[in-house]
């Protein structure tokens, strides 16, 4: 009942806005509206376009100054993720000066050639030189763009087997993430979706008649030795899912019936990348926030929050449902003494299942 009469009253709001616009329209019928723009207004709003383009770049430099996570291009924690950060830092560059340049002509122009009365606008039906320069530069620019991202990501997905890379699966499922380590002997088993049994534990559905399957290792959280080669071999359960590691520039799609891989070097220890100085002052402000919050839900009667510690992080960068944003595992790069201390405290797939 409460709804329709809101809808009835909301209705009668819009009539009676209409009937004053009637109303408004009709006590402005002797005056004079002529839609000819006049001197005036024509140089009115070319001081205007003026003043809009120095709003765009004022807004523009506060906004990188004080929102633009430059620190960003200099984390990375791969082997090849400084050649990712250098093709995005000269695409951003190029992006950068041409919006200063085509914004400033566009803005000038408006203004230099504002109507005026007795003034005739000079155009051009057709010109081949002008159409031919505005179509190579850009098309000089893009192959250059082009061309070099292509040979960037040609060496990225290179994987040198000839370098043992560690072989790692993961595992996507809605809302989760599993790994699997190779084992001993560095192969992955072989695994169906039709063979998982949660009864006997063996939620990947690994083939238990395959050897290569028995010494497999599935984790909850990734761990990775600094400096040794990985090769991810990723599968999906469900539906599309995007393993996405963003301190290590490696970002590819799980799709569900296919085997999709990445492989990388990771370079910086989880410890190592703690104690950088841009790590430092990003904890330190996110600890500042929660304490800030915590002392609002401590005076409701709530548990306040917990101090934020950096780790590295696999994310789903795919929208694959209600709980997508909380898709998430923790990755740990340690020294290899570590890694192989951790390892052994897994069980392999044969002593992991029930009988």
């Amino acid at each position: 009942m409460t709804a329709l009469l809101t809808i009835v009253i909301l209705v009668f709001i819009l009539i009676a806005i209409w009937q004053m616009v009637k109303i408004f329209d009709l006590a402005q019928a002797k005056t004079e509206n002529s839609q000819v723009a006049t001197d005036k207004d024509n140089t009115l709003n070319g001081y205007l376009m003026m003043g809009f383009l120095a709003f765009i770049y004022v807004i523009t430099i506060v906004c990188v100054v004080k929102w633009g996570d430059l620190p960003l291009l200099s984390n990375s924690a791969s082997a090849h993720g400084p050649t990712i950060d250098n093709l995005m830092t000269i695409s951003l560059v190029i992006i950068f000066l041409v919006q200063i340049i085509t914004q400033f002509l566009l803005h000038y122009f408006a203004f230099k050639y504002k109507g005026e009365k007795g003034k005739t606008a000079l155009f051009f039906a057709d010109n081949n030189k002008l159409e031919a320069i505005w179509t190579i530069i850009p098309v000089i620019v893009l192959a250059g763009l082009i061309i070099y991202g292509l040979n960037t990501w040609i060496n990225i997905m290179g994987v040198d087997e000839s370098d043992d890379p560690m072989v790692v699966e993961l595992y996507a499922q809605q809302f989760n993430w599993k790994a699997r380590y190779a084992g001993a002997d560095n192969t992955l088993g072989k695994a169906n979706v039709r063979l998982i049994d949660i009864d006997r534990a063996n939620i990947l559905g690994l083939d238990e008649a395959d050897p290569n399957a028995q010494d497999d290792i599935i984790t909850t959280e990734l761990h990775l030795p600094v400096g040794k080669p990985v090769l991810f071999k990723m599968r999906s359960q469900d539906v599309l899912h995007s393993a996405y590691m963003p301190h290590f520039r490696a970002q590819m799609n799980c799709v569900p019936g296919m085997i999709t891989q990445f492989g990388f070097t990771p370079t910086v220890t989880t410890e190592e990348m703690r104690q950088t100085p841009d790590m430092i002052e990003k904890v330190q402000h996110i600890n500042e926030i929660r304490v800030e919050k915590s002392e609002a839900l401590i005076a409701k009667g709530e548990d306040a929050l917990e101090r934020y510690e950096f780790d590295y992080l696999l994310l789903c960068n795919k929208i694959c449902g209600k709980s997508h944003y909380n898709m998430q595992m923790k990755i740990v790069v340690e020294t290899q003494e570590e890694y192989d201390a951790w390892i052994k405290e897994q069980k392999e797939f044969k002593n992991s299942l029930i009988n």
